[in-house]
C-alpha cells in the first residue's frame, strides 16, 4: 500500500537531496581520508551515520537504527540471516549486542513518533492546542 505524499513533502525532500546527496560523498571522501591518516574516532561517527543511511535506504529501517540491529530485529528474514552470519565472522554477537544496545533508542523514536511524517502534514487538534 502506498502512503499519500503531499506535494509540498515531494518538493522540499527533493530539494533537501539536491544538497544533501553532494556533501554525502564528500562526506564518504572524507571518511576514508580520516580513516587512513586522521582521528579514527571521527571516522567512525561518519560510517556510523553511513550505516543508519544504508539501514533506513536499502534496508527499509529505521534511520535512528544500524543495519546489524535491524537484522538481530528481523532474524528470521532470509537477509538478515545473511548479515548476522557474517559480522558474526568479525565479532560473534556482533547483531544482538548491537540490538540490546539500540532498541531503547528504538523504542523511544516510535514513542515520540519520530518516524512519521512530519513535512506537509496536517497538525491534529489535541487539547494542547485548543
Amino acid at each position: 500500500m502506498l502512503h499519500k505524499i503531499s506535494l509540498k513533502e515531494r518538493l522540499g525532500g527533493t530539494i533537501l537531496m539536491c544538497a544533501i546527496v553532494p556533501l554525502a560523498v564528500m562526506g564518504y571522501l572524507l571518511i576514508v581520508f580520516i580513516g587512513f591518516f586522521g582521528k579514527v574516532d571521527r571516522a567512525r561517527q561518519g560510517v556510523r551515520a553511513m550505516d543508519h543511511f544504508v539501514n533506513a535506504t536499502i534496508f527499509n529501517g529505521y534511520a535512528w537504527e544500524s543495519v546489524s540491529s535491524h537484522a538481530w530485529r528481523k532474524r528470521d528474514k532470509r537477509w538478515a540471516r545473511f548479515i548476522i552470519w557474517l559480522t558474526d565472522k568479525f565479532q560473534k554477537d556482533h547483531c544482538k549486542r548491537s540490538n540490546k544496545r539500540e532498541q531503547d533508542i528504538i523504542d523511544l523514536m516510535i514513542k515520540k513518533r519520530l518516524h512519521e511524517q512530519t513535512i506537509g502534514k496536517n497538525k491534529k487538534k489535541t487539547k494542547e492546542t485548543i
